[in-house]
């Protein structure tokens, strides 16, 4: 696993009436720093939301309570003991998860399956409309192993 990345299940208690999972718990080792926001996005399957990161020190926490979403994580980080390595991450209804992203490492999303997914972050930072704290690559650059549309390997 990538130096700082993390993952935390999430307990989904069922019935008669659906279900319900626990998202965010104060005593989770997980959340640390603590987020500061809350936001979401839903994406149209095969939708590829990748590469960017984050320069002033945010961390990202995605889960998927939604539909499924596959999360690549890259380490190109100068001096970090898993630069060059690469993480991938199936979550959603199937594997209720919440992944901690350290920012300043290269990350997105592909939303996969045939509905919608829903992504939940809990950032670090609140989001500044004026001077947004990303930097962004193409996703299918060179610069990152990772081909979002290759079949999956059995």
């Amino acid at each position: 696993m990538i130096h700082d990345v993390a993952t935390e299940s999430v307990e989904v208690n069922t019935d008669e009436r659906g279900h319900l999972g626990e998202l965010y718990r104060s005593d989770w080792d997980l959340f640390e720093p603590d987020p500061e926001m809350t936001y979401y996005s839903m994406t149209y399957p095969g939708i590829v939301r990748a590469w960017h990161r984050h320069i002033r020190g945010q961390v990202d926490y995605f889960t998927c309570p939604e539909g499924r979403i596959k999360i690549g994580i890259y380490d190109d980080r100068d001096g970090s003991p898993t630069t060059g390595e690469l993480n991938t991450f199936v979550i959603g209804e199937h594997d209720q998860r919440v992944i901690r992203i350290p920012g300043d490492c290269w990350h997105g999303f592909k939303a996969i399956g045939d509905t919608p997914a829903l992504l939940l972050n809990f950032p670090t930072e609140l989001y500044e409309y004026d001077d947004p704290d990303e930097e962004r690559l193409p996703h299918d650059t060179d610069r990152i192993p990772l081909d979002w549309h290759a079949e999956p390997h059995e």
